[in-house]
């Protein structure tokens, strides 16, 4: 069974998702501070994390990256402005849901990323073996199997969201995708046209690329989306 680590300072709703999710065959854990949250993530393995943002002693924002580099992370948050949403989305977090919200819309998505998690973890996602090739354009080197970019030499650092976009240029060199196509490609989830956190996550990538001098590898391709030249 699943293990879930729910981070929410609210006693009664953290409570009330618990009961909810172990009815579902869910272990859960609970933590009320961004610190119990820290320490029991330290202490256990789990496969996902439910973060709200306004924690006590260390806020979520801060607990995104760490957790989002072993197990996929939703946020709960009342904060529903765009850049809260495009903040804690380029840090890592797979998932953004605006309080209040229903149990059952958060099972769904707590199910869509777990499947998800699985597939990547067995390689079921590539019948011919992909996950397992090391991807190589011009001066960039991508190993799926470590999720490590190397830029003329040089490792760059990357959110998960960071890799699964540069997983999909470089393995279609000059193809154009659409900001749709990319969006769904590496969220999973359907893509709003007004939504900008593909375009942040372009413009991180591209900054942590500048040293290298490969940053312009990444072409906007005006009104439709990106491709690599």
């Amino acid at each position: 069974m699943e293990r879930i680590l729910i981070a929410e300072d609210n006693a009664e709703n953290n409570q009330l998702i618990r009961e909810y999710l172990e009815s579902h065959g869910f272990i859960c854990s609970q933590a009320f501070s961004g610190s119990e949250a820290r320490m029991l993530f330290s202490m256990e393995a789990f496969d996902l994390v439910l973060l709200d943002l306004m924690l006590p002693g260390i806020p979520g924002e801060e607990l995104v990256p760490l957790f989002s580099k072993k197990v996929p992370v939703i946020v709960l948050s009342a904060k529903s402005g765009l850049d809260s949403k495009v903040d804690v989305l380029s840090a890592g977090a797979e998932d953004y849901i605006c309080k209040p919200f229903d149990l059952p819309e958060l099972l769904v998505r707590i199910q869509v990323q777990l499947r998800r998690r699985s597939r990547d973890k067995t390689g079921e996602a590539s019948d011919t073996g992909e996950k397992d090739m090391v991807w190589q354009y011009k001066k960039w080197i991508l190993d799926p199997s470590t999720q490590e970019l190397s830029a003329d030499g040089a490792p760059i650092e990357l959110t998960r969201h960071e890799f699964l976009i540069l997983e999909l240029l470089i393995r279609n060199p000059r193809r154009v995708f659409s900001k749709q196509m990319i969006y769904e490609y590496a969220w999973g989830q359907e893509y709003l046209a007004e939504d900008k956190t593909l375009n942040v996550h372009i413009s991180n990538i591209r900054g942590k690329l500048k040293a290298s001098g490969t940053d312009a590898y990444i072409q906007t391709v005006w009104g439709i989306g990106f491709k690599l030249i």
